[in-house]
């Protein structure tokens, strides 16, 4: 199956982009996913285990399950006033 993944603020820059395709062996969950992108894209790694994500701009937990097409979103801490 076949998901976009959005990278914003710091995580794009820590990715070097805004957005990556990665084809998944379903059925799979967020957590699925973020081992996935670990595997695949340097810098990865240094994501947290447990980021915000919102799958097609919902919030989604790590046991969120993703299926074809889904866009998931990682979202950094956000902070301000």
């Amino acid at each position: 199956m076949a998901v976009r993944v959005l990278f914003f603020a710091t995580y794009a820059d820590l990715l070097g982009r805004e957005q990556t395709e990665l084809t998944l062996a379903a059925p799979t969950t967020v957590a699925g996913l973020l081992d996935l992108l670990k595997q695949r894209l340097p810098g990865a790694e240094r994501l947290p285990a447990r980021p915000m994500v919102a799958v097609n701009q919902r919030h989604a937990t790590l046991d969120s399950p993703v299926v074809d097409l889904d866009e998931v979103a990682l979202l950094p801490p956000l902070a301000g006033g």
